[in-house]
């Protein structure tokens, strides 16, 4: 289950960032600006987030299962067509509606795991299903840079592409059939999707966990959306391949994902998700040497700390919540939402205050945060009924 968890997590999150790395390229190509190149990825992650609702509601009645595997069948096939748009609006076009179809897996994939496993075995298998999609983002990072520097921006988005496709085959072969959920029938009883969602956004522990996802991921993508414009520019003057290979950091990301269910064992869950947003503000700070080494160290911490914080939050949410279907896609609408505002913000603050008024920016991002957890100080489940 974890292991088809996993490759689902590759197939979502390569395809999702294939074109992270490629920015500049696309910058140069269509003669724009770092934030409307910025706009290849905002908008994918806002069709994702546009779409997390309708998806976790199709979960209710057809099944998690099937919702996942139809949702990764079709963002695959919307991305095999991405590298064949002329035109920049044709671009943007087909990865807002890829973005929707990629919703399918996070809206749901959590609420899988708690309902297919115990309740002990649970932490630790969100916590691998979210280190399988760290895995996913720095594979799609590494392919289409790489792919990039020998052939071009669309020789690297057709190679993830290709990578989704293998990701989406092994996922719909290792996924287990469903045993711990019976789908949702009209007329069955029980509140509708709205009175869930309004359930599910009454809780303030809950709000303040979506808080998270929305202001760490929004400092965490305007990282990645950016730092390579400073890296290809003096004074570093890497190449594309270079650059694409410091997205090897995201293995960090895989480490604290896994690791953070045992940090909430040693410190409980809110100090946990202090530490690791101080984790991403004192990484995030390192980024302002002016030394190579200094800026691999700072963005391995970031993004370990970063993946522990939202490991650690998303598991949360599917520890607390009633309706868990629809607090997991509230609270990766949240996370997405960040990514997409927030990373687009973060464009128009580099073009006019450069690199430092950027890191500032994520720091700020990074104190929203923490002062949005403390509403989680001691405060217990709002349900004791899991659904």
């Amino acid at each position: 289950m974890v292991a088809a968890l996993v490759t689902g997590g590759i197939a979502t999150f390569a395809q999702l960032y294939a074109v992270q790395p490629l920015m500049p390229q696309l910058a140069a190509e269509y003669t724009v600006s770092p934030d409307r190149a910025a706009l290849a990825l905002s908008l994918a992650t806002a069709g994702l987030s546009a779409l997390l609702v309708p998806w976790s509601g199709a979960a209710d009645w057809i099944g998690r299962a099937r919702v996942m595997t139809a949702a990764l069948a079709a963002s695959t096939l919307l991305g095999l067509a991405v590298p064949f748009a002329g035109e920049l609006w044709q671009l943007l076009a087909l990865r807002a509606v890829q973005g929707m179809a990629l919703g399918g897996l996070p809206a749901v994939a959590v609420a899988y795991l708690a309902e297919e496993l115990r309740p002990a075995d649970f932490p630790r298998a969100a916590g691998l299903y979210i280190a399988g999609t760290t895995v996913g983002g720095m594979l799609g990072r590494l392919v289409a840079g790489t792919a990039a520097d020998l052939g071009g921006w669309r020789w690297g988005v057709a190679a993830d592409g290709l990578l989704g496709l293998v990701a989406l085959v092994l996922f719909a072969v290792l996924l287990p059939r469903p045993r711990g959920f019976v789908p949702r029938r009209r007329g069955g009883g029980g509140p509708g999707l709205g009175r869930r969602l309004a359930a599910s956004l009454a809780d303030r522990g809950l709000l303040a966990l979506y808080a998270q996802g929305l202001f760490l991921m929004g400092g965490f993508v305007t990282v990645y959306n950016y730092l390579s414009f400073e890296l290809l520019g003096p004074p570093f003057g890497l190449s594309q391949t270079a650059v694409s290979f410091l997205f090897a950091a995201y293995l960090a990301g895989t480490a604290g994902s896994a690791l953070a269910a045992r940090l909430n064992g040693w410190t409980g869950r809110h100090r946990a998700l202090l530490l690791a947003a101080l984790g991403v503000a004192a990484g995030a700070a390192l980024l302002l040497l002016p030394w190579l080494a200094g800026i691999v160290a700072g963005l391995v911490l970031l993004t370990f700390a970063f993946f522990t914080a939202h490991a650690t939050a998303s598991g949360w949410v599917g520890h607390r919540a009633r309706w868990r279907a629809q607090a997991a896609a509230l609270y990766t609408l949240g996370y997405y939402l960040g990514s997409s505002l927030f990373g687009w913000i973060g464009g128009i603050v580099y073009q006019h205050a450069g690199w430092p008024g950027t890191v500032g920016y994520v720091l700020a991002l990074v104190a929203a945060a923490a002062v949005a957890s403390l509403a989680l100080r001691g405060r217990p489940a709002a349900a004791q009924q899991r659904v």
